[in-house]
């Protein structure tokens, strides 16, 4: 007799399409609150929110995302030694949540010198002391995400990302609208508010979760074998290292990445200015680009992103069975699937940018940048699905490499172009980064198959 194909029996697939069904979700709800946004705050406003992205950024690395990848992994490990899967979880937050406060601490305390001196706009000041609070509420719903990545439940985490863009949304409109009742013009502290109590409803959702998981399995104290859970992991002096053994190079992967990036955020407004621009249209320029043009051009990542997530685990099963032509097949696979979307996405924005920019966002500019930007999107797509590829062979210190090759010469283009060119000089450098880091992939994956196949 036939087997019935379930997706119930293939947590991998079924994990995926709920990710996907989400991201999609969320982003489409993200769109239209980037639209609200720049017609709330304007083109100004806009660029003086997206300079905080840096900031976040750097906090996320430092505090939360190698955690969430260390969590995950050792609880796939230890998932069939029942109530012993919830040591990293535990292990990973005594370690995350204590880095967060003081980041934390940090941030508000020094927000004067971190507006005027790096990001210099000196009007971020009031919204870096709001942001502050959002690092340790994400640095506890990322290591709790880690644990149900961990053991192939992917529901927890995909209600936590949808309720928080929902909590985001919900404040900067009833806020904005309540200020706006009372004839005053709301602040764009009001969207770093909204982020904020975004991540803290995140936070809320996944120690929920977390704590339903604990109730099945009994008592704390019998999950760690009838010692108390803070004893029992203060005593697992293994675990401790071997989550800080894992998360540190990953860390500082992305510290370094990050900071170049950051660099790349702050002075593109710096080097607009250089150019000719006053301040305020120089982040009027960036507000546009940042946060009109490029989500929307990110828009389609969604799909990518869950194919990442599939090639993973599949690279890494048959490199590790010696099945290369499965390896090879994924790979030319993956190239048609990113082409014939990212061509396919490329015209319809090249097509439409202008329409776009105009009728969504009332502003011209963001439409000139939709259309320029169109020409990314075949190797901004691919990239993000060679990188999974390589990740599958064991090719982590590799793409590290290739990544930052690609953001110093985004880099040089800052420095050098946009003075002469102005903003279209950046442009220029995100499209020769991308075509240079699909370059170095590809090359890097065919030289890996000719090697091992020969």
């Amino acid at each position: 007799m036939k087997k019935r194909f379930s997706l119930a029996g293939r947590p991998l697939i079924m994990g995926t399409f709920i990710l996907t069904a989400t991201g999609l979700v969320t982003r489409t709800i993200g769109f239209f609150y980037r639209i609200y946004l720049s017609r709330l705050f304007g083109e100004e406003g806009m660029g003086i929110y997206q300079l905080l992205s840096p900031v976040l950024a750097l906090s996320f690395s430092l505090c939360a995302a190698a955690y969430q990848t260390a969590i995950s992994k050792f609880v796939a490990e230890y998932t069939t030694r029942k109530g012993q899967r919830f040591r990293p979880l535990i292990t990973g937050l005594i370690i995350s949540v204590p880095l967060s406060l003081l980041c934390c601490a940090f941030i508000y305390t020094q927000s004067r010198f971190i507006a005027a001196e790096l990001l210099l706009e000196p009007r971020t000041e009031s919204m870096l002391r709001i942001l502050a609070f959002s690092v340790p509420f994400s640095s506890i719903h990322s290591c709790i995400n880690g644990y149900f990545y961990g053991i192939k439940k992917t529901g927890p985490p995909a209600a936590a990302q949808l309720l928080e863009q929902l909590a985001r949304v919900s404040c900067v409109y009833l806020v904005s609208a309540s200020v706006i009742a009372k004839g005053q013009t709301p602040s764009i502290d009001v969207a770093v508010l909204g982020l904020t109590v975004g991540e803290f409803v995140s936070m809320a959702v996944s120690l929920t979760a977390i704590f339903q998981v604990l109730h099945r399995h009994t008592a704390v104290s019998a999950v760690c074998g009838g010692m108390p859970v803070h004893t029992r992991v203060l005593r697992d002096g293994k675990m401790f290292r071997g989550i800080i053994t894992m998360a540190l190079p990953l860390t500082l992967n992305r510290i370094v990445l990050n900071s170049l990036q950051s660099v790349e955020s702050v002075s593109i407004p710096a080097m607009l200015r250089l150019y000719g621009y006053d301040n305020s249209t120089a982040l009027s320029v960036y507000g546009v680009l940042t946060g009109m043009a490029m989500p929307l051009i990110f828009f389609p990542n969604a799909l990518t992103n869950s194919v990442s997530v599939l090639l993973l685990p599949l690279i890494s099963e048959n490199y590790a069975l010696g099945d290369l032509q499965a390896v090879k097949s994924a790979v030319l696979r993956t190239v048609k699937f990113c082409g014939i979307l990212g061509f396919a996405c490329m015209s319809t924005f090249f097509l439409t940018g202008d329409f776009v920019g105009r009728v969504l966002f009332d502003s011209p500019l963001a439409g000139h940048f939709i259309t320029t930007l169109s020409f990314l999107c075949p190797f901004l797509y691919l990239d993000a699905t060679l990188s999974s590829i390589l990740q599958g062979l064991g090719k982590a210190g590799t793409i590290f490499v290739m990544n930052v090759i690609a953001l110093l010469l985004r880099l040089l283009f800052v420095f050098k172009a946009i003075p002469v060119f102005g903003i279209t000089g950046y442009l220029w450098g995100m499209l020769a980064g991308q075509i240079v880091l699909s370059l170095l992939y590809l090359l890097c994956l065919r030289r890996f198959l000719r090697r091992h196949m020969a």
